[in-house]
């Protein structure tokens, strides 16, 4: 690597990430994002990602540039794969990869492999704090409030172990201050294409699917998960339809909830009006888009809401439940409609009757979502992560000048990070227990 004018040129990435494509998720569809984007720019990027189904599906040219580790597929009856945390499974090509910086997606699992590779090659790392890991909770055996607590010390505790962390939203940076991170805190959301996403063809997506050009659309789009909050939804969107004889569901995505969304529908009585196609990609993921007259969503789990900009993208106004990692894209009466979080599904169903009869708000609405789209460029986010892989190299070699002197130095930082990491889980086992005890003591 070398600088040029000020700054380094062709860096040498590696993305490490628990969940990758073809898996559909918004932190998979981030790290393929910025790793097409960072090549574009003349950065080379891999990216180490388990295993998966149906790889096969994957465009060849995009899985030369993965290294797949060994995984378990299916982890507790979900659709993740959750790596082997065997670090002699890992591919011979993994160890000889030349890098700059990694950058790490997940604090658990290939997160720990990222810190390790990290110091055995002496670079850097920064972290990205995708998601609220207290959310997904379900996917393990224990739900316990020691174990919501032990998530959320364990991320923190991994964060400051890294050289930065990019936060997705503002309400995720603020949320993660607060928590005792003390590294650097970067705010980057993940960019989308703005032209892809705006020439969709709605007509399309509606005949292949068979839906009415005169029916009123309300879509969702993502996974299909307990965590998006799907449930209340579904009664939201349900009552909504009982309301509009035009009115109509559609729900792009997939997941262990698709069955529960259809059923739930169906005992409300309008399981006539609403169609759960699968998954969809490329020009089928731009003409849904472009479908719904109206986006929809209610999930409490974000950092970013990704699909709210690509909806606004398409032109298409949101209705939503004010959370983190939304409240930042979706703006009261002027992109869309912006519910308290406590709202019920009766007042959500409200908004969309709305919505239906005030054809002039809609259309501003509209306008609204286009014009917030437009700040919110793929080039313009992976310029500002690159500009941050910059500014942590020259601390990294700072240090590197400082503390990796002779041989010795190195040995000792290994020990050191092998030490943290066991004190890491240590101490985040040892919070959680203490903040159940308090909670149990309040009780009495």
């Amino acid at each position: 690597m070398k600088m040029v004018w000020g700054h380094f040129a062709g860096m040498k990435i590696c993305m490490m990430t628990n969940t990758y494509l073809p898996h559909v998720g918004g932190v998979a569809r981030s790290v393929h994002t910025f790793a097409e984007d960072y090549r574009a720019l003349g950065h080379e990027t891999v990216v180490v990602a388990p295993s998966f189904p149906d790889l096969e599906e994957m465009d060849p040219a995009v899985e030369k540039e993965v290294i797949r580790v060994p995984a378990l597929q299916r982890f507790n009856g979900s659709d993740f794969s959750v790596r082997l945390p065997l670090i002699g499974l890992l591919q011979p090509r993994l160890f000889e990869l030349e890098v700059d910086l990694i950058h790490s997606h997940h604090p658990f699992l290939i997160g720990d492999t990222a810190l390790r590779f990290a110091a055995d090659k002496q670079v850097p790392v920064i972290f990205t704090h995708h998601t609220l890991y207290e959310e997904y909770l379900h996917y393990v055996p224990f739900r316990a409030p020691a174990m919501r607590q032990f998530v959320i010390e364990l991320s923190t505790h991994y964060a400051n172990l890294c050289d930065a962390v990019v936060a997705p939203s503002q309400s995720i940076a603020d949320l993660i201050r607060r928590r005792g991170v003390e590294v650097p805190v970067t705010v980057i959301p993940t960019g989308i294409d703005l032209a892809l996403f705006g020439q969709g063809d709605g007509g399309r997506c509606r005949r292949r699917h068979g839906i009415d050009p005169e029916r009123f659309v309300v879509g969702t789009l993502g996974r299909l998960a307990e965590e998006k909050n799907l449930g209340y939804l579904c009664r939201a969107v349900g009552n909504f339809l009982r309301r509009v004889p035009d009115g109509f569901f559609l729900a792009v995505g997939s997941g262990p909830a698709a069955g529960d969304m259809r059923k739930e529908l169906e005992i409300m009585g309008v399981g006539d009006r609403v169609l759960l196609p699968g998954k969809k990609c490329g020009q089928d993921l731009y003409d849904a888009y472009k479908a719904m007259d109206l986006f929809v969503f209610s999930s409490f789990s974000e950092t970013q809401g990704l699909v709210l900009a690509e909806a606004m993208a398409a032109a298409t106004p949101v209705v939503a439940l004010d959370a983190s990692g939304v409240r930042e894209v979706v703006r009261n009466h002027e992109n869309g409609l912006l519910l308290e979080g406590g709202a019920s599904e009766a007042v959500f169903a409200e908004a969309l009757c709305t919505l239906r009869v005030e054809t002039d708000l809609r259309r501003r609405l509209s306008r609204g979502a286009v014009a917030t789209a437009q700040g919110l460029s793929r080039e313009a986010s992976a310029r500002r992560a690159l500009t941050l892989y910059q500014e942590t190299l020259r601390r990294a070699r700072r240090r590197r000048t400082d503390y990796w002197e002779d041989l010795w130095d190195g040995v000792r930082h290994r020990l050191k990070l092998e030490w943290e990491l066991f004190a890491e889980k240590a101490e985040s086992a040892l919070e959680a227990l203490r903040h159940d005890e308090g909670r149990l003591e309040r009780k009495k």
